[in-house]
């Protein structure tokens, strides 16, 4: 492999793929069009899924294509919401649509983006406004693909760290709920000395002190920072 080609692989691989990736622009392996959609077309409780230029996916009783593709905002927060379906849906006519992939897979295609599309739309992107873009940044932005069978590797490999990051996140979301519901349960309500809720061998009242009570605190004329010590 030449230096030329030892530009066009990745410093990590999965053992068995030795050949260099190939430059490829997105208009030429994809299809790219704007939706022809409204906000106004959404519909509470819509059959199908209606993409917009936020994070948020609407609903609509009507479908514009059916099929594997990626949806990004055409204005506002470029480089950081990507929508990824396979299937029937609608989508906002300032929303860009990646479909029809030749020589790639939709999946793989998302992740590039992910990494390297922002740095890219910023670069060339046309100042309003918002940030907005235009199709040509799109069709020119440069993606490096290998065959389809590291592809398809890829794309399995990082779904399944994204599903574990989707199911850790609901993990954390459930434990500071139940803290916060803890927190109100086992410390007095305002103008209440015991708590609702108590660990077994514990009974009476608590005591109210005041914090300077209890602690020292310091200003700092440095930072200007309270510092409590607590004095047990």
């Amino acid at each position: 492999m030449d230096a030329k080609e030892e530009k066009l692989v990745p410093n990590i691989r999965f053992r068995g793929f030795t050949h260099a990736w190939e430059q490829r622009k997105l208009g030429e392996i994809a299809r790219i069009s704007t939706g022809s959609s409204n906000q106004q077309d959404a519909v509470n409780d819509g059959k199908y899924p209606f993409f917009v230029r936020s994070e948020n996916i609407e609903r609509s009783n009507r479908y514009t294509f059916d099929g594997e593709a990626i949806l990004i905002p055409g204005e506002g927060k470029l480089g950081d919401i990507y929508h990824y379906v396979n299937g029937k849906f609608d989508y906002h006519q300032r929303v860009y649509k990646i479909s029809n992939f030749s020589d790639c897979r939709g999946k793989f295609i998302l992740y590039c983006m992910k990494k390297n599309f922002k740095r890219h739309a910023l670069k060339y992107t046309v100042k309003a406004t918002v940030d907005s873009l235009r199709l040509p940044i799109l069709t020119n932005f440069n993606v490096l693909i290998p065959n389809i069978s590291e592809q398809v590797i890829l794309s399995q490999f990082f779904s399944n760290i994204d599903h574990l990051l989707t199911l850790h996140e609901r993990k954390l979301e459930l434990l500071k709920e139940l803290k916060k519901a803890f927190s109100q349960l086992m410390f007095p309500d305002k103008d209440e000395t015991v708590p609702k809720l108590r660990f077994k061998g514990f009974d009476g009242e608590w005591k109210q002190r005041k914090l300077d009570e209890i602690s020292k605190i310091v200003m700092t004329e440095f930072t200007k920072l309270q510092i409590i010590k607590i004095q047990v």
